[in-house]
């Protein structure tokens, strides 16, 4: 089947993880006209999408497309022409490694997550090429929330790959007017700028509990950007690519708004409450949380001064509390802006 003025769509699709995330691009994929198979790790996720349309545990009161079918078993889920990843990026490796026996040769694969390994300090794309090097790589990254998207709100977001044809096809596949995909070769950039974003958005949050002011979150969100800015260039990145939609925008997106499962953790943190506390009430990932030790070590072993970031590592490392980070912050010499 051809779109057109795109090339060939694949008509097959299966999303690997039944967070929010994969579950709305799997309404989306349904939405474009393909055959959408989702599958979970938890029973009561692939029972409620089968027989009420609905991810009643991650993705509530949201209806999904009949076309949108759910399953437990990973090798089925693997014989879908087009793969989306979408697993917490700390699962990515496990996730891989187990549909790798059920994979076919050079079979495409977008990894939907964003976040850098723990221990490792690896990429999403360096996984998948440690653990699936056949298999042509491509990145989603960009701002969007679940539910947005799964609304059907108009979202814009980047697919990231070394194959322009390989990129268009995905768009031709999960392209539609109200979720727009543009293309990049810059797989590093939209993998910095999806990881790094989460960590701000975080400190965005302890300054919005802590009720430190608009200015205060402004300041945050630039010196931010200047942070991911820098390690993304040291490591290969283009600044084309980090001041786009899955840099800059998905920046924006997720530091202005408690939507954000890493703002909202931030907030919360902000106003005083115990990090244990706050995720025992939570089944979703704040990725920012679990990459924030792994950027730091990153930028350490690239040489890059990352303030900000191992100012949010203090806090969720529980090695500091906030107000001695944020008095470590404010006592920083002045500098020149571009430094």
């Amino acid at each position: 089947m051809k779109d057109s003025g795109l090339p060939e769509a694949f008509d097959t699709v299966s999303v690997l993880g039944a967070g929010a995330w994969g579950t709305a691009l799997a309404q989306v994929a349904a939405a474009a006209g393909r055959e959408v198979l989702i599958w979970a790790r938890e029973p009561e996720v692939v029972e409620s999408i089968n027989s009420t349309h609905e991810n009643e545990v991650f993705l509530p009161g949201i209806k999904l497309d009949p076309a949108v079918r759910a399953t437990a078993d990973l090798p089925d889920a693997a014989r879908s022409q087009l793969i989306l990843a979408v697993p917490p990026a700390q699962h990515m490796r496990a996730v891989l490694r187990a549909v790798r026996p059920s994979l076919s040769a050079n079979q495409p694969l977008v990894l939907c997550a964003k976040g850098i390994e723990r221990g490792s300090l690896a990429l999403m794309t360096d996984i998948l090429s440690e653990e699936i090097p056949a298999v042509a790589p491509a990145a989603l990254s960009g701002p969007g929330f679940a539910k947005d998207v799964a609304r059907g709100l108009p979202t814009a977001t980047t697919i990231a790959s070394p194959d322009p044809h390989l990129a268009q096809r995905i768009v031709a596949t999960i392209g539609l007017p109200t979720f727009r995909p543009y293309v990049a070769d810059d797989l590093i950039g939209a993998e910095i700028g999806g990881a790094i974003k989460n960590v701000i958005a975080i400190a965005c949050g302890v300054a919005e509990g802590r009720k430190l002011g608009d200015g205060a979150r402004a300041a945050l969100i630039t010196r931010g950007f200047a942070e991911l800015t820098r390690l993304g260039l040291a490591m290969g990145a283009k600044a084309e690519t980090l001041s786009g939609l899955c840099g800059l925008g998905d920046l924006v997106l997720t530091c202005t708004s408690l939507t954000s499962r890493n703002t909202s953790l931030g907030a919360a943190l902000g106003e005083g409450r115990k990090l244990k506390d706050i995720l025992a009430e939570r089944r979703t990932v704040a990725e920012g949380m679990e990459s924030a030790p792994a950027v730091v070590a990153l930028a350490a072993r690239r040489q890059v001064e990352m303030p900000i970031c191992e100012a949010v590592e203090a806090i969720v490392s529980e090695r500091m509390g906030i107000d001695e980070v944020i008095h470590t912050l404010l006592s920083r010499p002045f500098k020149v802006e571009s430094e």
